[in-house]
């Protein structure tokens, strides 16, 4: 036993510096805050995906951004949600989902969410995990009946601790699977020459343009035109 357990208030103390220093958070398999524990469920994945992206195309401040297949094999849903307390602030949030058969063959489906807060401040008073907590509730109250403890999990499983690491290293590590952006032709410069017209500018290696052309007299055709002056006799 650590001596620091002695502390009185010791975890609402941690919890309240979390909450004034922390714009972000995460779920864990050991989370200061019991709401960002890692969920896990006995039902296919693609049921959980479609209950969690339905609320967040549903709930009034959220905004769902995309779903995506993560290389691995994981389900990424992201969602932008505006936070009422912050005033309207942006907080983009991360659910991911993975699909493991336990000893039976039986589908689990475990449960990973991040969220993030667009602030220049240190903390965010916690608005960030709320957003976590507000879905995975959610998803709890929905799926209660299917919901795995950790002692059941790790029955079931057949690599508890090693799927476990594994999933939260692809989770924080996710890059999705998207197609890749054409890129776009620049705009060339256009020269204007001293007759008014428009010429294209030569788009060579070195960026210059092409030189005004030359008459048979040898004289440019950009030369300045002669001013004559004419002065009055008294």
């Amino acid at each position: 036993m650590d001596l620091l357990d002695f502390i009185p208030f010791r975890k609402e103390m941690e919890k309240a510096y979390h909450g004034l220093t922390d714009n972000a958070n995460h779920t864990s398999e050991h989370p200061v805050f019991d709401e960002l524990k890692v969920r896990r469920y006995a039902l296919p994945m693609s049921e959980i995906a479609d209950f969690i992206s339905h609320k967040a195309d549903l709930w009034i401040g959220w905004d769902l951004k995309s779903e995506k297949t993560a290389i691995g094999g994981m389900t990424v849903i992201q969602a932008n949600v505006y936070s009422f307390a912050l005033l309207g602030t942006r907080i983009e949030a991360t659910f991911g989902l993975s699909e493991e058969k336990d000893r039976n063959g039986n589908p689990i489906t475990t449960l990973n969410a991040k969220a993030s807060t667009n602030i220049e401040s240190r903390g965010d008073l916690g608005e960030s995990r709320r957003v976590i907590r507000m879905m995975i509730a959610a998803v709890d109250f929905e799926f209660r009946k299917s919901m795995l403890k950790e002692d059941d999990y790790f029955l079931l499983s057949l690599d508890p601790k090693g799927s476990a690491n594994s999933l939260q290293e692809i989770f924080d590590n996710s890059k999705l699977k998207s197609k890749p952006t054409t890129s776009r032709k620049k705009a060339q410069p256009i020269a204007f020459t001293s007759s008014g017209s428009p010429k294209q500018a030569a788009s060579g290696t070195n960026g210059t343009a092409t030189p005004a052309p030359v008459t048979s007299n040898g004289s440019s055709s950009s030369s300045k035109r002669k001013v004559t002056v004419i002065k009055l006799n008294k």
